[in-house]
């Protein structure tokens, strides 16, 4: 096998998935092809440099659609002789683009790629392109299928998560949040985004609420709890499934949970060869990477086979990992991922996550494996894990060591 590198990352600024959000009037294609150029201008790409853009992208559909991919490489910079792939794998369809991008180098397909994602949730809803999963009736009995947040309440049930403690989880993720950014931590790699005239527009994550606290918190009504035990009742399907506990305690809402966000991000990826053909020094080695399937109707606890499963391929243990990115869909499943590794808080997400940033979903697992190695430069620290969970019951990670 040949080790695959990560040479570069960049990444937009998130804005409030919203039609108020700063980033409303950019378009994916838009929000991919000027993170693709910032990446290309910073390593002075030229010509037919990389094999292929392998693009994470959930929602396809619309101005999404249509391979968006191609649509990005052709809008931006680079040689119309790069050709682009979307794929999706929910939540993680940005760290699985370059997961796949890292193993295609790793296994001789190429010597270099462009890898990540994006998400425009302000102008193309979440859920909008449908999908069997939920709307079949025959697969969603079949698979005990319910939403997200309800799937995020049977972890909290289920694991014994209070809603004091989810909201402490939250409250903390702005904090760290806001100090990161307050501190620069994340100037490396993100870029500052521009309208059609050049003007800039976001240079910042738009989201942190710095003064969110516990009582701010308290007096937010549980988001999950209608829809699951009012008509069609989703509690009682999840219970046919978990019949050992009379009923799911809904303690998520939006404050502890991912917030709807635009976003994109971009990671260059390749050999050493190509390093030393575009004098570029690497910056992390990949050492391994993982995904599996899991429970559907539980659903968000893949993070935890997902990182058993990295590790076991790196022939590495949790003590090993200097630093954590574990995506925070919703608090209750990164206190799961606390609870089963005996993790220190003090290593994981030590820049705050989705709660306080959002989640692009496209554009989310590139965005947090940057950050990951920004942050294991900033603290001179060696390797760090990425993980994911995913829509429908899946997980995905990525173990990654400082050159």
């Amino acid at each position: 096998m040949t080790d695959a590198y990560i040479y570069d990352t960049v990444r937009t600024p998130r804005g409030k998935g919203k039609p108020d959000g700063t980033l409303h009037e950019v378009t994916a294609v838009r929000l991919s092809a000027q993170t693709l150029n910032a990446l290309a201008k910073r390593n002075n790409l030229e010509g037919h440099a990389v094999e292929d853009v392998i693009w994470g992208n959930v929602t396809q559909i619309g101005e999404q659609g249509a391979c968006l991919a191609r649509s990005a490489v052709l809008y931006s910079d680079l040689d119309e002789r790069i050709p682009g792939v979307s794929i999706n794998r929910f939540c993680a369809s940005g760290l699985e683009a370059v997961n796949i991008a890292a193993n295609q180098v790793r296994g001789g397909a190429g010597n270099a790629y462009i890898a990540g994602g994006v998400e425009s949730m302000s102008r193309v809803p979440m859920g909008s392109d449908g999908g069997a999963i939920a709307a079949d009736p025959t697969l969603a009995m079949k698979s005990y299928f319910v939403p997200q947040g309800i799937g995020a309440d049977l972890i909290a049930t289920k694991y014994g998560f209070s809603r004091d403690e989810c909201d402490a989880y939250a409250v903390e993720s702005q904090k760290r949040a806001a100090k990161a950014q307050a501190e620069g931590r994340f100037a490396k790699s993100r870029m500052v985004l521009k309208d059609q005239n050049g003007i800039d527009i976001l240079d910042r994550d738009e989201m942190i609420r710095a003064e969110t606290d516990m009582q701010s918190l308290g007096a937010l009504r549980p988001s999950f709890k209608e829809q699951g035990e009012v008509m069609p009742g989703f509690d009682a399907i999840a219970l046919m499934k978990y019949p050992q506990f009379e009923r799911i305690n809904h303690v998520h809402h939006a404050g502890n949970s991912s917030g709807i966000a635009d976003g994109s991000a971009a990671i260059l990826i390749g050999n050493k060869e190509f390093g030393e053909a575009h004098s570029l020094k690497p910056r992390a080695r990949f050492v391994a990477t993982s995904r599996i399937g899991t429970d559907p109707t539980i659903m968000l606890t893949g993070p935890v086979p997902a990182t058993e499963r990295v590790l076991q391929a790196a022939g590495m243990s949790i003590g090993d990992i200097d630093l954590f990115e574990v995506n925070e869909a919703f608090a209750s499943v990164v206190l799961r991922f606390l609870q089963a590794f005996d993790a220190d808080h003090a290593k994981v997400n030590v820049n705050g996550g989705a709660i306080a940033m959002g989640h692009p979903l496209g554009a989310t697992g590139a965005i947090i494996l940057s950050t990951l190695l920004d942050e294991l430069e900033r603290t001179d620290k060696e390797t760090g894990l990425a993980t994911l969970c995913i829509g429908s019951g899946m997980g995905a990670a990525t173990v990654i060591e400082r050159v």
